[in-house]
């Protein structure tokens, strides 16, 4: 394989003749051979578009010679459409600033600019690296803009709309289910009744207040660090650089980003982050609920609960002909699990900043990215092919209710908890129901237990 030879602050480095990265990038590559994980494309998009924002600014500005920017934009529209996603080849595990990525994107995009101007892909000239494409800017602050622009994206554009699909099948699954008798379970044990649109009801208000959650997190990510620069006093950066870089970034995305309200928490701290983090994590314990709560509710069918019937989407078994599992809620609990395991990384990161900067930002932008992504994946399956799919078995659920125990609660009010519960051992022992048990010895009058135990009484406490 051919190469040529690049030059940095240290020297001379060979990279691949094809390569559009230098001598920064080689180094990291040769340096850090830990994982083989690489930035998601999501945030190597996002800071193209940083890079396209900045050039275009310093351009107005008058800090960038109108050839040199539109080669750079020129550049970083080609990897924002995808066009080199083979050239950031940096491993995720790398210097905690994010830096050797940062200097990736640089060198890539002067090396294009370098062939859109000259013909000669790679060098540093007539467009820099440093002095150009990463004008006005540090990985320091360039690193924590790009984790809020692209979690707040994300957020946007996939998670939440897939968390209101998912919130709308719950809910018309709340009114289908709204008649349908059945029995409430504490502590794995027979309660008293309710409806299944109850149970239902529960689960679209967990991701309601889920979507809630999220939506309070994402003013935090909307404030961006740029303009810090090395430690949050803005060195070497244009006063109003920031600004109308973030204003260009705004008008694009369609969020509303405003400059840090202060840039010396803004690149010290990732605590927004985590904040978000946090009530993904919460989303994902309620989404275990549910599809924990499917499972059994589905289980059988003719051993288990069977109160409510699942799309049957695949064989469940390579030995038992017949079988079918409920694989969308077992692959969504695994996702949730995944989820919870990424918080972990990302408070540890978190709590990683030292003095001016933290120093774990490629380790917090994955986990925080691949979180939103998992969980919007997760959330539509759920969806789509379990809830909306979703039958009740109402004579089983009937049957469930007649059979309970718990009903003997409805007597309380009547003749006491002593004797109430003198009712419930006796159906118990005897293999009656507690109604049967109240008609045989005449406890209460006839009216009466229908009103009870009839479908106005019983089935809605």
């Amino acid at each position: 394989m051919s190469d040529r030879q690049e030059h940095d602050s240290m020297g001379t480095v060979r990279v691949p003749a094809e390569a559009y990265y230098g001598a920064q990038t080689q180094r990291a590559v040769e340096n850090f051979t830990i994982s083989g994980l690489r930035f998601p494309p999501v945030f190597i998009r996002q800071l193209a578009q940083v890079k396209k924002a900045a050039a275009a600014v310093n351009a107005d500005l008058g800090l960038l010679d109108a050839a040199r920017a539109d080669a750079i934009c020129r550049a970083a529209g080609e990897v924002m459409d995808g066009k080199f996603d083979e050239q950031f080849v940096v491993d995720l595990f790398q210097t905690g600033s994010g830096t050797s990525t940062n200097m990736n994107m640089n060198e890539v995009l002067a090396s294009r600019a370098n062939e859109i101007l000259t013909g000669r892909r790679g060098g540093k000239s007539p467009v820099h690296p440093n002095d150009h494409v990463n004008l006005g800017q540090s990985s320091n602050d360039v690193i924590p803009t790009v984790i809020h622009l692209a979690a707040a994206g994300q957020l946007s554009r996939e998670l939440l709309p897939a968390l209101g699909l998912l919130l709308q099948t719950l809910k018309i699954k709340r009114d289908q289910f709204a008649d349908v008798a059945k029995i409430g379970r504490t502590h794995l044990q027979d309660a008293v009744a309710m409806t299944l649109g109850d149970e239902f009801s529960g689960y679209a208000r967990q991701i309601e207040l889920g979507i809630e959650r999220i939506d309070q997190g994402l003013p935090h990510l909307l404030e961006l660090a740029l303009g810090g620069t090395a430690v949050g006093t803005g060195i070497n950066t244009h006063p109003l650089f920031a600004r109308q870089v973030i204003a260009r970034l705004a008008d694009d995305t369609g969020l509303a980003f405003t400059e840090a309200a202060n840039h010396f928490e803004a690149q010290a701290a990732r605590d927004s982050a985590l904040a978000m983090s946090g009530a993904l994590k919460t989303l994902a314990a309620g989404l275990v609920k549910i599809a924990g709560d499917i499972r059994w509710l589905g289980s059988g069918p003719r051993c288990g609960l069977g109160e409510i019937r699942l799309s049957a989407l695949q064989p469940g078994s390579s030995i038992m002909p017949g079988k079918v599992n409920p694989v969308i809620p077992e692959a969504v609990i695994q996702v949730a699990y995944q989820v919870m395991g990424n918080d972990t990384a990302i408070l540890l990161g978190g709590q990683s900043g030292r003095f001016e900067l933290n120093v774990a930002m490629p380790l917090i932008a994955y986990n925080l990215l691949q979180s939103i992504d998992l969980l919007t994946g997760a959330v539509r399956l759920l969806a789509d092919k379990c809830i909306a799919g979703i039958e009740a078995d109402r004579i089983r659920c009937r049957q469930y209710v007649d059979q309970s125990l718990a009903l003997a609660t409805l007597l309380v009010p009547h003749i006491g908890y002593d004797h109430a519960a003198q009712v419930a051992k006796k159906a118990h022992n005897t293999g009656r129901t507690v109604r049967e048990v109240v008609v045989a010895d005449g406890l209460l009058p006839t009216d009466r237990v229908e009103r009870l135990f009839g479908p106005a009484g019983g089935n809605r406490l």
